[in-house]
């Protein structure tokens, strides 16, 4: 068995390696960043580094504080780890406030993803602003399938909350201090200061204060 001079010494030498890691990752990420064309503000923290692909035209701008969580290395280690994704399209438009934490979620903008100030997102959510193929199967058959398929803005406005495994589609406006449930789908827009959860996603309850 270990004794505890054992136990202290590798937590001590996880601790040490995963801020070298740190370290490491927060270089790649402003890198990666920096050759994608990505405005981003101060305070930008990044465990793990994330896929960014912002394509030519496309245009990818992030606030103050913004936290990452990365793979399956750091905290919120809950499974299916992957790194956060964020694929813009030419046409797409990706704005993300102030003070926003996510944790392998993956933001697929072809048309626009705004994601306010305050906002929590839990692990592995992902948010779709498009269809990604059509619903004719005359147009899916063809090469331009994707370019064709049907687009809205997503808003995840301030203060909102959302789950971990929560899957937002096309056209949805999250509401302020807005709660989603973990593992919701939602296909419908969200009001200010609502609970709601399942799939698809419904009103589960009205929180009594909401701060304005």
């Amino acid at each position: 068995m270990l004794s505890n001079l054992s136990r202290l010494s590798y937590r001590a030498v996880r601790y040490g390696w995963r801020r070298i890691l740190h370290g490491w990752d927060m270089a790649l990420t402003r890198l990666y960043f920096y050759l994608n064309g990505v405005n981003y503000g101060p305070g930008l923290q990044s465990y793990g580094v994330p896929v960014v692909d912002v394509n030519e035209g496309g245009q990818m701008r992030v606030g103050e504080r913004l936290v990452l969580v990365n793979g399956m290395n750091y905290a919120n280690r809950i499974g299916r780890q992957q790194p956060c994704f964020f694929i813009v399209a030419p046409t797409g438009k990706l704005r993300i406030g102030n003070r926003v934490g996510m944790s392998g979620t993956a933001l697929v903008c072809h048309d626009a993803i705004t994601i306010g100030n305050d906002v929590t997102i839990g692990g592995n959510t992902v948010v779709y602003d498009t269809d990604f193929h059509s619903t004719d199967r005359h147009v899916r058959a063809g090469y331009a399938d994707n370019a064709l398929a049907n687009t809205a803005p997503v808003l995840i406005d301030d203060g909102a909350f959302i789950g971990a495994h929560v899957t937002i589609l096309k056209g949805v406006t999250i509401g302020k201090n807005a709660v989603i449930g973990a593992g919701s789908v939602v296909t419908r827009s969200v009001p200010t200061g609502e609970i709601w959860a399942g799939n698809p996603a419904r009103l589960v309850k009205t929180l009594e204060s909401v701060t304005p």
